[in-house]
Protein backbone atom coordinates (compact mmCIF):
# COMPACT_ATOMS: atom_id res chain seq x y z
CA UNK A 1 0.00 0.00 0.00
CA UNK A 2 1.31 3.61 -0.96
CA UNK A 3 1.70 6.02 1.80
CA UNK A 4 1.33 9.60 1.98
CA UNK A 5 2.46 11.68 5.04
CA UNK A 6 1.68 15.35 5.47
CA UNK A 7 2.88 18.61 7.50
CA UNK A 8 0.33 21.21 8.52
CA UNK A 9 2.18 24.16 9.89
CA UNK A 10 0.03 26.81 9.47
CA UNK A 11 -3.64 27.50 10.42
CA UNK A 12 -5.35 29.77 8.15
CA UNK A 13 -8.52 29.07 5.90
CA UNK A 14 -6.13 29.24 2.19
CA UNK A 15 -3.31 26.81 3.88
CA UNK A 16 -5.87 24.96 6.05
CA UNK A 17 -7.46 23.42 2.39
CA UNK A 18 -4.63 21.80 1.25
CA UNK A 19 -3.89 19.10 3.69
CA UNK A 20 -7.37 18.15 3.53
CA UNK A 21 -7.87 17.98 0.40
CA UNK A 22 -5.10 15.92 -0.10
CA UNK A 23 -5.50 13.66 3.04
CA UNK A 24 -9.07 12.71 1.76
CA UNK A 25 -8.28 12.16 -1.76
CA UNK A 26 -4.80 10.17 -0.75
CA UNK A 27 -6.98 8.13 0.82
CA UNK A 28 -9.83 7.59 -1.38
CA UNK A 29 -6.96 6.01 -4.00
CA UNK A 30 -6.24 4.05 -1.48
CA UNK A 31 -2.99 5.45 0.06
CA UNK A 32 -2.37 4.85 3.86
CA UNK A 33 -2.33 9.17 5.01
CA UNK A 34 -0.83 10.72 7.96
CA UNK A 35 -0.86 14.09 8.70
CA UNK A 36 1.37 16.01 11.43
CA UNK A 37 -0.51 18.85 12.89
CA UNK A 38 2.43 21.17 14.16
CA UNK A 39 2.94 25.35 15.51
CA UNK A 40 -0.29 27.12 13.89
CA UNK A 41 -1.44 23.94 11.99
CA UNK A 42 -2.29 22.35 15.55
CA UNK A 43 -5.19 24.68 15.80
CA UNK A 44 -6.84 23.02 12.72
CA UNK A 45 -7.27 19.87 14.95
CA UNK A 46 -9.74 22.28 17.75
CA UNK A 47 -13.35 20.84 17.70
CA UNK A 48 -14.74 24.89 16.50
CA UNK A 49 -13.03 26.26 12.78
CA UNK A 50 -15.39 28.54 12.54
CA UNK A 51 -12.92 31.33 13.26
CA UNK A 52 -9.97 29.81 10.89
CA UNK A 53 -9.43 33.72 8.17
CA UNK A 54 -7.42 34.47 5.50
CA UNK A 55 -5.38 37.17 5.75
CA UNK A 56 -4.66 39.06 2.53
CA UNK A 57 -1.54 41.10 4.20
CA UNK A 58 1.69 39.33 2.52
CA UNK A 59 -0.29 36.89 0.54
CA UNK A 60 0.49 38.79 -3.00
CA UNK A 61 -1.01 35.62 -4.88
CA UNK A 62 -4.48 36.49 -3.15
CA UNK A 63 -6.76 37.69 -6.01
CA UNK A 64 -8.66 40.82 -4.74
CA UNK A 65 -11.70 41.91 -6.61
CA UNK A 66 -10.06 45.65 -7.13
CA UNK A 67 -6.50 46.18 -6.54
CA UNK A 68 -5.43 47.09 -2.81
CA UNK A 69 -2.20 48.97 -2.04
CA UNK A 70 -0.57 47.07 0.68
CA UNK A 71 -1.60 49.77 3.50
CA UNK A 72 -4.89 49.42 2.73
CA UNK A 73 -4.67 45.07 3.13
CA UNK A 74 -3.48 46.58 7.31
CA UNK A 75 -6.58 48.40 8.00
CA UNK A 76 -9.02 47.23 10.52
CA UNK A 77 -11.56 45.02 9.29
CA UNK A 78 -9.71 43.89 6.80
CA UNK A 79 -8.88 40.50 7.61
CA UNK A 80 -12.68 39.57 8.31
CA UNK A 81 -13.73 41.06 5.36
CA UNK A 82 -11.00 39.01 3.17
CA UNK A 83 -12.27 35.85 5.02
CA UNK A 84 -16.04 36.54 4.37
CA UNK A 85 -15.65 37.00 1.04
CA UNK A 86 -13.58 33.87 0.60
CA UNK A 87 -15.76 31.67 2.63
CA UNK A 88 -19.18 33.17 0.57
CA UNK A 89 -16.99 32.51 -2.76
CA UNK A 90 -16.42 28.68 -2.01
CA UNK A 91 -19.65 28.36 -0.75
CA UNK A 92 -21.33 29.45 -4.15
CA UNK A 93 -18.48 27.12 -5.95
CA UNK A 94 -19.57 24.20 -3.56
CA UNK A 95 -16.58 23.45 -2.07
CA UNK A 96 -16.49 21.83 1.11
CA UNK A 97 -16.41 23.26 4.60
CA UNK A 98 -13.21 22.49 6.88
CA UNK A 99 -15.46 21.08 9.16
CA UNK A 100 -16.76 18.74 6.03
CA UNK A 101 -13.12 17.84 5.02
CA UNK A 102 -11.62 16.95 8.15
CA UNK A 103 -14.66 14.68 9.11
CA UNK A 104 -14.04 12.94 5.51
CA UNK A 105 -10.71 12.30 6.33
CA UNK A 106 -11.43 10.60 9.44
CA UNK A 107 -14.03 8.86 7.92
CA UNK A 108 -11.20 7.48 5.48
CA UNK A 109 -9.10 6.86 8.37
CA UNK A 110 -6.41 8.97 7.82
CA UNK A 111 -4.80 9.37 11.12
CA UNK A 112 -4.05 12.82 12.22
CA UNK A 113 -1.02 13.42 14.12
CA UNK A 114 -0.98 16.53 17.04
CA UNK A 115 2.61 17.88 17.83
CA UNK A 116 2.96 17.09 21.32
CA UNK A 117 5.79 19.74 21.90
CA UNK A 118 3.38 22.12 20.27
CA UNK A 119 0.34 21.52 22.15
CA UNK A 120 2.71 21.80 25.75
CA UNK A 121 4.56 24.89 23.76
CA UNK A 122 0.86 26.93 23.49
CA UNK A 123 -0.57 25.28 26.60
CA UNK A 124 -3.37 24.05 24.50
CA UNK A 125 -6.04 22.30 26.53
CA UNK A 126 -6.93 17.96 24.59
CA UNK A 127 -10.72 18.84 25.17
CA UNK A 128 -10.04 21.62 22.76
CA UNK A 129 -9.36 18.92 20.30
CA UNK A 130 -11.80 16.82 18.48
CA UNK A 131 -11.95 13.12 19.45
CA UNK A 132 -10.06 10.84 17.20
CA UNK A 133 -6.09 12.04 17.24
CA UNK A 134 -3.25 10.85 18.18
CA UNK A 135 -0.68 12.95 20.09
CA UNK A 136 3.33 12.25 19.12
CA UNK A 137 6.74 14.23 18.48
CA UNK A 138 8.65 14.59 15.80
CA UNK A 139 10.16 10.78 16.15
CA UNK A 140 6.42 9.14 16.29
CA UNK A 141 5.62 11.32 12.53
CA UNK A 142 9.34 10.63 11.08
CA UNK A 143 8.98 6.84 11.33
CA UNK A 144 5.70 7.19 9.20
CA UNK A 145 7.21 9.76 6.98
CA UNK A 146 10.88 7.63 6.17
CA UNK A 147 8.40 5.05 4.69
CA UNK A 148 6.17 7.23 2.58
CA UNK A 149 6.39 7.37 -0.74
CA UNK A 150 4.93 10.77 -0.81
CA UNK A 151 5.98 13.56 1.74
CA UNK A 152 4.64 17.05 1.66
CA UNK A 153 5.50 20.20 3.90
CA UNK A 154 2.34 22.46 3.67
Amino acid sequence: MKKMALIATKGTLDMAYPPFILGSTAAALGYEVQIFFTFYGLTLLRKDLSDVKISPLANPAMPMPVPMPVFVQMLPGMEAMATMMMKDKMKKKGVASLTELRDLCQEADVKFVACQMTVDLFEFDKSDFIAGIEYGGAATFLEFAGDSDICLFI
